[in-house]
């Protein structure tokens, strides 16, 4: 089952370690390919108008309370998350810079591409597509072992040190920012509550769909 996946599988495209600056053409091509699911699952939750990912209310309550924009505070919270890697011995790799690059284009692209839905069923249904469609990018980008972004990272580097199911560090991560977040004043919708209880199991999904295909 799953949900109940411990660690992150391996391919024959997986990279032998995160720090890898020369990576096999399918390693970076399914690191990328991840990363733009996951960038585009993100901008279609923005889309949606339902709410905003757990983080990004963080970041949006923590403005609220400090003379900071919330693009700045964002990038001080990864700084922030980047420094708990190190007691979690957790390596940066390309994917950690890929993943600020691709997953910023991607939700540009969705914010200018993509409208919102006209009623409120279809703007749900798109919120709950957005949250699979991260998780799952999630899994592939993760299985390319290129490293991971600053919050992927957290939750890895947790999980090792916990043996829990990824799905539940992941949740538990989710759900604790978003109500850190809600408590500073930042905004909290149904598409965020969406993601802070289905981002864990969407990856797990996504590691279990890449074991199956890649590995059976």
């Amino acid at each position: 089952m799953f949900l109940s996946i411990k660690k992150i599988p391996k391919t024959n495209w997986s990279s032998q370690k995160p720090l890898n600056l020369k990576p096999k053409i399918s390693t970076l091509f399914f690191c990328c390919f991840g990363l733009m699911l996951f960038g585009l699952g993100e901008g279609l939750l923005i889309v949606s108008f339902t709410g905003a990912s757990p983080w990004s209310v963080l970041a949006q309550g923590i403005s609220l309370n400090v003379n900071l924009s919330v693009g700045m505070i964002t990038f001080l919270i990864s700084v922030s998350v980047l420094i708990l890697w190190v007691p979690l011995d957790q390596k940066p790799g390309m994917a950690t810079i890929l993943n600020a690059l691709i997953i910023a284009l991607m939700i540009d692209l969705c914010i200018k591409f993509v409208p919102t839905p006209s009623n409120y069923f279809n703007q749900l249904f798109l919120a709950i597509v957005s949250v699979i469609t991260v998780g799952v990018g999630g899994g592939i980008y993760l299985v390319a072992n290129l490293g991971a972004g600053p919050r992927d990272g957290l939750m890895v580097g947790l999980q090792k040190k916990t043996n829990l199911p990824i799905a539940l560090v992941r949740a538990t991560i989710e759900i604790t920012v978003v109500s850190v977040g809600w408590y500073l004043g930042g905004t909290v919708g149904i598409g965020t509550l969406l993601f802070a209880f289905g981002i864990g199991p969407c990856v797990a999904l996504g590691l279990y769909l890449v074991d199956k295909i890649f590995n059976n």
